[in-house]
């Protein structure tokens, strides 16, 4: 058990499954108390009879931003404080540009992007009055760089990295901190139906770079989801903690090379941008 001074009571969102329920449990395991929240109660009811008054278990649809609001104020209540604000709920749209219908579009955005709003803006409030928290959400390496097929659950990390990165440089001054975690490829539960949706349409003309894409996913080398905890520790315990966290070895060498090809191709058309200063 942790020394009380060095506790923390986390605020996890979607902790039902994948890295949200390894989290969520590695925290409790150590000795922190967490408010862990689910669209279905039922799927973290386990919580509550395993760690008792430590957890307090949550039924939370992010997009509601009602629900979100009452949620933050009976863990803020039930626990006296918020150190570790956790954005973890999220599911992936698997569907070229063209196939994906709109709805299906707006659907995902309006978990991945303004749930995650939904519960900065209910949090902020009880963390400036703090003075400290600490703000985390899950990006991914697709937050970065943009892959076929996913274009849009991919641009959907790239508003949250937009929004987390300017989150960061107004609430510093609070004493507030803010870490984007980015993970690679990992064996979670992220393949699942509850986190990963089909396009409803297929035209067949993308058929064979579907096919080359899902081949090219089998030999794809994944993480070990549970030796991550340590990681997330390592942050929430550090003083001074950073914007970005990669989750994985294999993703840094890929942005360095995607960076190096931005600059290159910017560079090779300078003297165009530069007369287009006027």
């Amino acid at each position: 058990m942790k020394n009380m001074q060095n506790e923390k009571v986390w605020f996890i969102t979607g902790s039902s499954r994948g890295f949200g329920k390894i989290w969520t449990e590695a925290a409790l395991k150590r000795g922190d108390k967490v408010a862990a929240t689910a669209r279905n109660i039922n799927s973290i009811a386990a919580l509550k009879e395993t760690y008792g008054d430590n957890v307090l278990t949550l039924e939370v649809d992010v997009t509601n931003a009602n629900q979100v609001q009452s949620a933050i104020k009976e863990a803020h209540e039930y626990f006296g404080r918020l150190d570790v604000v956790f954005n973890n709920a999220g599911y992936s749209l698997v569907g070229t540009i063209e196939e994906s219908h709109t709805d299906e579009i707006k659907a995902m955005y309006e978990t991945n992007i303004m749930g995650s709003i939904n519960v900065i803006q209910a949090a902020l409030p009880i963390l400036r009055t703090q003075g400290n928290g600490h703000i985390l959400g899950t990006s991914s390496a697709v937050g970065i760089y943009s892959n076929p097929l996913i274009g849009y659950y991919c641009s959907s990390k790239f508003a949250y990295e937009a929004i987390y990165d300017s989150l960061s440089k107004e609430v510093a001054q609070f004493g507030i901190k803010v870490t984007m975690i980015e993970p690679g490829a990992y064996n979670t539960e992220f393949g699942s139906a509850d986190s990963l949706k089909m396009a409803s349409k297929n035209l067949g003309v993308y058929d064979e770079l579907k096919n080359n894409l899902m081949q090219n996913l089998q030999t794809l080398e994944r993480g070990n989801p549970t030796a991550t905890p340590d990681a997330i520790f390592a942050v929430v315990d550090a003083e001074n903690p950073p914007l970005r966290l990669l989750l994985g070895k294999n993703d840094l060498p890929y942005i360095k090379k995607i960076y190096a090809e931005r600059i290159k191709e910017w560079e090779a058309w300078k003297t165009v941008s530069d007369a287009a200063q006027g």
